[in-house]
Order: C-alpha cells, then structure tokens, then sequence
C-alpha cells in the first residue's frame, strides 16, 4: 500500500514542478551529528552562530520530531540559461549567485512543499512538517542518504541527472513510505571545484572552512572583512558559484522550469548604483529577493571591496563619498577601496 502512495507521491511532485524526488529515513544520517560538531569545534563555521544551537536536532533528525517515519527529498532546478562566470570579467558591474538573481527561491519551495503536503494528508493521511533551509535540518546528508545526489568535493550536493544547480526541499511525515537507496560520490579524480575556489576555503576533499568562502563572506559575515581575502573577492558582491559552475556533471543539468528564478535585472548590477543606495533604496531595489536578508550595510561594503578590486579610476570617486559613512564597516571598505585604487592595484 506505501509502495503505491509513494509511487503516486512521486508523480504528483513532478506534476508540481520538483524534478526529483527521493526518501529516506529520519535515522539514515547517523555520522551527521559527529561530523556537525567537529566542523563547529575547529571554528569552520565563522560567526554563524546558529549553527551551534539545536545542535541535537540539527545533527539528528529523529530528535527533531520523533514521530516522523520517512523524509522526502525533493529537488527543484534553478540552472543559469547562461555562463555565470562572464560575469567576473566585467569590473564596472557586481557578481550575484545565480540563485539570488531572481525571487526568493525559499517562498518558491515552500509553497510548492505545501501544496504537495497538503495533497499526501488529504490522499493518505499522517501529519507533516516542510524545511526549506531555514530550520535544524541538514538537507544534504539526507538528500544523499535518499539517493537524491551527492555531497561533492565542494561539500554541495550534485547529481548525475542534474548537475549541481538545484535547490532541496524537505517533508517529514509520519508515513512509513519505502526508502531509497543512498547514493555514492561519482567525483573521481576530479578536483575543478577545489581548485576553482578564489580564496582556498577548502582544507581537503568534501571539507569546507566557511570563514574562506566569499559565500559566506558577503551573506554571513558581520563587520570587515579579513584584508588578505578582501582582495580576492572580485567583483562578487553577493555568493560565489565559481565551484558549482566548473563542476563536470553540469553537463546533465536540466533547464529551470519555474520562470520566478530568471534573473530580476537584464544584466549584472553596476556597482556605482548600488554603492548609492540608502536602506530605503536597499529595501525597494530587492522586495522579494534573498539579497534583502543582508542588508544595506553589507552589500554596500560588498560593492566596495568590488570597487577596489576594479582597477577603474573612476570608481575612486563614489567609494570616496562613503568613507564617512556612518557604519564603520562601510566606511573602512571604502578607505580601503580608495587606497587600492589610488596605488592602481587591484583588477584580478
């Protein structure tokens, strides 16, 4: 009887846009909790201190809600229909990751989750609960535990049928529905990601030290940032996707369905109109977007760790008019923009 539910389950979430789907059981992980708390010893994880607390449920899913039976893992496609490292060439304008350029992918999953949530109670009973990112849920132990793809070299998850640009969504229910099997790395030899990554946030294969990831740098990271990495941002202003788009099997990814990721803007942001936004102008220019979540602040001293590493001259002049900005990290982003412009270093 599950066997048919989930069958049925599976073609319902095709139908609602997800483009596969997998199950496991809230127990598959049980090496997540050690290998959580070693990555929060050694400090990896920066000042992300949401990820010391709940750290019970987060490594453990079963304490998370112990009458859940099965975890569906649901995989929704938001591939670029375009190169996203062009973009790093262009000096004058700001890199975005892919996945921000359009709406916020966690309203976009979320209400397709609920949709099909709501269809399993009303075709099959049980109770549910729906994770998209925001709660104590590793998705991507369980997403390999499901056999939904892989952890690659780069820590992110990929898969043989659709490369690496999705993202996952989660159903715990307390239906006893037949797992899948897990899936295994197929990265091989391969080391593109590793060596793709412009600051070296990765210690060693399938090992990730956040404090060196410009993603986590420009999104998580509160105040300035560390000058020896300053300079090896670029032009990216928010995310990095660098590791994900050199990735091999992106050679199987399947095109975005869902017209609500397609990028906001024609072309990439210039950075001389972002460095002027006030946080009115911040609020209106990204109502809907995962950029809000950051802050005008922080873009802002994004933009102008972008500024100073353009090489353009001309540019000097707006990081000049924020060197007394009133947030001490814009402030200190825009002196140093100024200086590394005025001694022509930067551009790489």
């Amino acid at each position: 009887m599950m066997a048919e539910m989930k069958d049925r389950l599976v073609r319902r979430a095709l139908e609602e846009g997800f483009y596969k789907v997998r199950v496991c059981r809230p127990d598959a992980i049980p090496d997540a909790a050690a290998r959580l708390a070693a990555f929060v010893a050694a400090g990896r994880h920066g000042q992300m201190g949401w990820m010391t607390e709940r750290m019970g449920w987060r490594g453990d899913p079963v304490a998370l809600w112990p009458e859940a039976r099965s975890v569906i893992m649901l995989a929704e496609v938001y591939s670029p229909g375009f190169d996203p490292m062009a973009v790093l060439t262009q000096r004058d304008r700001g890199a975005v990751s892919v996945y921000a350029q359009g709406k916020d992918y966690h309203d976009l999953v979320k209400r397709r989750l609920k949709r099909l949530g709501r269809w399993l109670i009303d075709e099959a009973g049980g109770e549910i609960k729906v994770f998209v990112d925001t709660a104590p849920v590793m998705e991507k132990p369980l997403a390999q535990a499901a056999g939904l793809g892989w952890q690659g070299k780069h820590t992110n998850l990929l898969a043989r049928d659709l490369g690496s640009w999705f993202f996952l969504g989660a159903i715990f229910t307390t239906l006893d529905l037949p797992p899948d099997a897990p899936e295994v790395s197929h990265c091989g030899a391969c080391t593109a990601c590793l060596e793709a990554c412009p600051t070296g946030a990765f210690p060693a294969p399938y090992q990730l030290d956040a404090r060196r990831c410009i993603s986590y740098l420009t999104i998580e990271h509160r105040g300035p940032v560390d000058s020896e990495l300053r300079g090896l941002m670029g032009n990216r202003i928010y995310g990095c996707d660098d590791c994900l788009a050199v990735c091999p099997w992106n050679k199987f990814a399947q095109a975005a369905r869902e017209i609500g990721y397609a990028p906001r803007e024609a072309g990439a942001p210039a950075l001389a109109d972002l460095a002027g936004l006030d946080d009115a102008g911040f609020r209106a220019r990204f109502a809907g977007s995962p950029i809000k979540r950051i802050g005008r602040d922080r873009m802002v001293r994004n933009v102008l760790y972008a500024i100073g590493n353009s090489g353009i001259p001309a540019l000097r002049a707006v990081a000049e008019g924020l060197c007394t900005d009133p947030d001490p990290a814009v402030a200190d982003a825009a002196c140093w923009a100024v200086a590394r412009l005025s001694s022509g270093t930067g551009a790489r």
